[in-house]
């Protein structure tokens, strides 16, 4: 008969593949109709289709990526963390953002600041709240500031917002899965982010703030 702990171990592990697979069917839900819309455009003229064709494969890539990265962390396999500069990380993370974008303010020393980590895993958490971050302010185009450093052998990332900010009734439990303020949103991006932060052993919270949401993310 097996140990309570080891049931426990097992639905935690379930509930996370269940929650994974929905973000990846998330996912594959936003890339699919941009590559649809790119082969009928280039379908229309084949002599210019070079640009769609591109944009087709640079989603394809990104949505492969994605399925491979997040199964991974579903299985529980060990991440295979490395030195990055830090602003590698945010040029993925900001690849195929929704509309209306956001206006990016970054506080950070862009030539030196490293940071070990997976960089699908970690740019997908911070994606996360970017994402979010323009789907809370919508129609407004939201300001978002990223501010990270090292100190005492962590990075330390802030990402703030000046739109509508997390309810308070929702603040303590803004990182369960299903939880969600937005309409229309799945409740799974929080949860996701701070599964890769576990995975990187760190921590990320949701912080006070007047305006906006701002969160912080610390790992080794």
């Amino acid at each position: 008969m097996g140990k309570p702990s080891d049931a426990r171990e097992k639905t935690e592990r379930l509930a996370a593949i269940g929650e994974i697979a929905a973000e990846v069917a998330h996912e594959l839900r936003n890339a699919l109709p941009i590559i649809s819309a790119n082969v009928y455009l280039a379908r229309q003229d084949l002599s210019k289709s070079e640009p769609h064709l591109a944009k087709i494969e640079r989603n394809a890539r990104i949505a492969h990526s994605i399925v491979d990265d997040l199964m991974a962390l579903a299985r529980g396999e060990t991440l295979h963390a490395e030195p990055v500069l830090f602003a590698e990380i945010l040029i993925a993370a900001r690849e195929e953002l929704p509309e209306p974008g956001a206006d990016f303010e970054d506080h950070f020393d862009a030539s030196g600041l490293e940071v070990r980590a997976h960089v699908g895993l970690f740019s997908r958490l911070l994606h996360v709240l970017y994402e979010n971050a323009i789907g809370a302010s919508a129609p407004k185009r939201p300001k978002v500031k990223t501010t990270a450093r090292s100190s005492g052998g962590t990075t330390i990332v802030e990402v703030s917002d000046d739109g509508p900010g997390v309810p308070a009734q929702l603040a303590a439990e803004v990182f369960e899965p299903l939880v969600t303020a937005r309409e229309g949103g799945t409740g799974l991006g929080l949860a996701l982010a701070r599964r890769i932060a576990a995975a990187h052993g760190g921590t990320i919270e949701l912080l006070p703030s007047e305006v906006g949401a701002t969160f912080r993310v610390v790992v080794p």
